[in-house]
């Protein structure tokens, strides 16, 4: 299943109107630690959307992101067009800059689409909440409406 949305801070409901957009389960930083709201800070213009970089060349990066059961990948920004698979079933929370917090549950090949016009991006974390591994796939379109961020 594959849905396009056009995520924005400025327009934040593409998160609840999205279908797979996950269970909304925190609004207003709720539950969110001093720690973790440094974290998003310190993260704000992270462009490491994965753990790994499996490959670039001048239209795309690859990245793989692998979760053992209660890893969590820090706050990381998103400014480019990009798609995700889920290589595994699994489940995971996320904090968004907007300070919501959603429960999301993947199938093993799931894959989501993401459009980012000019100005647009998310910063979100990851957290495997479930008790097997998460790993996803990641690319990236680096001729995006926003230029890539620094690596």
């Amino acid at each position: 299943m594959t849905e396009n949305t056009s995520p924005s801070l400025r327009s934040p409901e593409f998160l609840t109107d999205a279908p797979l957009a996950g269970t909304l389960v925190g609004t207003d930083f709720e539950g969110w630690t001093d720690e973790l709201r440094a974290e998003f800070d310190a993260h704000a213009h992270d462009g490491h959307v994965g753990s790994r970089l499996l490959s670039e060349n001048k239209r795309v990066r690859v990245w793989e992101i692998r979760l053992a059961p209660g890893d969590r990948f820090h706050a990381h920004r998103h400014v480019l067009d990009y798609f995700w698979t889920a290589v595994v079933a699994g489940t995971s929370r996320q904090h968004t800059a907007d300070g919501t917090t959603r429960d999301v549950s993947y199938s093993a090949g799931e894959t989501r689409h993401f459009d980012f016009a000019e100005g647009e991006f998310l910063l979100h974390d990851i957290e495997n909440v479930g008790d097997t591994e998460l790993v996803f796939t990641t690319v990236e379109h680096l001729d995006s409406a926003n230029a890539p961020l620094d690596l």
